[in-house]
């Protein structure tokens, strides 16, 4: 039966193993008595595939899947039914998460219910690819007892080929220790670094650029990144900003979204560059797409109300009623919170963010964000990248925060720094100036 998706038209084959459960492979182009077919058996992950939980990498690997084997042109994916949670089923596997909650990794979380760590078999598997003449496969995965599985049922596998995804800062721990007990092959991709782009892997692991998530109780955990030249401008005398940094920045800065929940930038900055602030580097989740806009200045046509990721504006009582009804009738969320004489409370729209269960939080500007956030001394985590670029008079990354004393000037310590093609990569943990900076706001 034909099945359209966005990767291409599959031929979809149901098959029914002993056990009862059905098999769905996806089957695209003339697979019969090819070797090396590229290959995903991809075990059932309802909360992941379908609800795209942050909690696991199963979703994007899916997806990833049905790309490369449309981008080759023949392929089978295989969508294991009754494998969730590595075999143990839905209700487990929920279940294993409230032991992770408590402090167990998804490995001891098994055990401690009485359960194994992985119940899964992959003869019904190998049943299926005989039925559809495969002769070997390419086998899409990271884990090599799949590998093994599959041989012992007598699937030639002949080769594999890695699906690792950029991490989130919420399945971070639950790659790591598929790495480290389970055995998988950087499930998470490359670390960042000098080199972190010369790899086979398209995924980035940005964990050194962006520290340990702590949110806090009134806040998430704020990274504050913005692109700069070398004298220290974000955009020219005009406004423009494309592209200060180079493709291989722009790869990292794609992959810090990834990381976090969320992705804020003041309306000046939809307004003049009209960003989309989604994922389309790397393999990974585009974050909530959040709006400081006390006065709704957002237009109509705006990127970032297109339906590819969530968008949050947060505004005020300036606003219009009859603009607020527009912008919702785009699927667009609004938040009303306090003003400030200049705009959005900055303290109140963070406070607001985690209300809603926003943990981490990527400030990408502009330049009166970036100040009001430094003012406000709400970042936890800096990255600049500098760019072998001098332009004069222009857009400065950072305003008057009101230091007189060299003394009294926000420290930064903890420094990680990276080189990447000609752009230089930089990242420290905020200190708290000796005095305090006055509070920020923006629009």
């Amino acid at each position: 039966m034909p099945l359209p998706t966005p990767f291409g038209v599959f031929d979809a084959r149901a098959f029914q193993g002993d056990s009862g459960h059905f098999h769905l492979a996806l089957v695209l182009g003339e697979v019969a008595g090819r070797t090396e077919v590229p290959t995903r058996i991809h075990s059932e992950c309802l909360t992941g595939d379908a609800f795209a939980s942050l909690r696991c990498d199963c979703g994007v690997q899916l997806r990833l899947a049905l790309r490369v084997v449309a981008a080759r042109g023949y392929g089978v994916v295989l969508y294991a039914i009754g494998q969730e949670g590595r075999g143990i089923g839905l209700v487990n596997k929920l279940r294993s998460y409230i032991e992770q909650d408590a402090g167990a990794d998804t490995c001891d979380a098994n055990l401690r219910l009485g359960l194994p760590v992985d119940s899964r078999g992959y003869g019904e598997s190998a049943a299926v690819l005989r039925a559809l003449g495969v002769a070997s496969v390419r086998l899409l995965t990271n884990n090599p007892l799949k590998v093994e599985g599959l041989r012992a049922a007598g699937v030639t596998v002949s080769s594999t080929e890695s699906l690792a995804t950029t991490p989130h800062a919420r399945n971070l721990a639950y790659l790591r220790t598929k790495e480290q007990r389970l055995g998988h092959v950087k499930p998470t991709g490359e670390v960042v670094g000098d080199d972190a782009l010369a790899g086979t892997s398209p995924a980035i692991d940005t964990t050194q650029l962006i520290g340990a998530v702590r949110p806090r109780p009134d806040r998430p955990y704020v990274v504050l990144k913005f692109a700069q030249t070398l004298d220290g401008r974000i955009a020219t005398s005009t406004g423009d900003a494309r592209w200060i940094s180079g493709e291989a920045e722009r790869t990292i800065s794609h992959a810090l979204r990834a990381m976090c929940d969320a992705v804020l930038v003041g309306v000046g900055t939809v307004v003049q560059d009209d960003p989309q602030l989604t994922v389309r580097m790397v393999p990974g989740v585009s974050p909530m797409r959040v709006v400081l806009d006390s006065t709704l200045r957002v237009g109509d046509t705006a990127r970032i109300l297109q339906p590819d990721a969530p968008t949050l504006i947060v505004t005020t009582s300036r606003s219009r009623p009859e603009r607020r009804a527009r912008l919702e009738a785009h699927g667009v969320r609004l938040e009303l919170v306090a003003p400030g004489p200049d705009g959005v409370d900055l303290a109140s729209a963070l406070r607001e963010l985690r209300a809603d269960g926003v943990q981490s939080l990527l400030v990408e500007g502009g330049a009166k964000v970036i100040t009001s956030m430094l003012s406000a001394a709400v970042v936890d985590r800096l990255i600049v990248s500098v760019a072998p670029t001098i332009i004069g008079c222009g857009t400065d990354a950072v305003g008057p925060l009101g230091v007189t004393r060299v003394s009294d000037g926000i420290r930064l310590t903890n420094r990680a720094m990276h080189v990447l093609s000609d752009d230089v990569l930089l990242s420290w943990d905020v200190g708290i100036a000796s005095r305090g900076l006055h509070d920020g706001h923006d629009r």
